[in-house]
């Protein structure tokens, strides 16, 4: 079932990347992003499930760890090329018409807040086919539905094989709706996005 060929010379340019993961999200972002150069050029947009607190410290602690730039997303700010965002805890992030982000506390999708369909869902709206999704481990179904919506908008949807993923559950929420271009491990997720990365400069 793992689909191991790329022909990316056939899709349009790709303009960002969006990411969503639950349980075991954590490692799975690391071993993703790790291999993954300072010179990748897409901007990079993570929705990972977490206990709402006043700070999280996941993007310090990625910040040390990839060559990506990687920051806690703001509230109206521009996204910028070369960057990984991450949602700021108990606040929905999604992407406007104009490429900028965006916060906001309204009810909580799939008990989660903030939820992978919000961003997956806006993302779509905003760049279409020129859009990459990527759903990884997680124990709810969030992320199913944004990622049909991605597909419907012409974008490249990605989903972690199932069998390596740390809780299944995500994957096969959305397996279950609709077949994704890609079901990928970690390390094929990574050189599939260095090579569209390439192949969009």
């Amino acid at each position: 079932m793992s689909q191991e060929t790329v022909a990316p010379h056939r899709r349009p340019r790709l303009e960002a990347v969006v990411v969503g993961a639950s349980a075991g999200g954590v490692e799975a972002l690391l071993s993703l992003f790790n291999e993954i150069s300072a010179g990748f050029s897409l901007p990079v947009i993570v929705v990972l499930h977490l206990p709402d607190e006043r700070r999280s410290q996941l993007a310090d602690i990625f910040d040390r760890r990839l060559a990506l730039r990687v920051k806690e997303a703001d509230d109206k700010e521009s996204i910028v090329p070369g960057t990984l965002y991450f949602a700021a805890p108990g606040y929905h992030l999604s992407v406007e018409q104009d490429r900028t982000l965006s916060l906001s506390q309204e009810e909580r999708l799939h008990h989660s807040r903030p939820a992978i369909d919000y961003l997956f869902e806006s993302a779509a709206d905003a760049y279409g086919e020129h859009l990459v999704a990527v759903l990884l481990t997680g124990a709810n179904q969030d992320g199913a539905q944004g990622l049909v919506e991605v597909k419907r908008q012409g974008g490249l949807t990605i989903v972690q094989d199932p069998v390596e993923a740390h809780v299944s559950t995500m994957p096969e929420a959305a397996l279950a709706l609709q077949q994704p271009d890609y079901i990928l491990p970690l390390r094929g997720i990574s050189r599939l996005l260095a090579e569209l990365e390439r192949i969009a400069c």
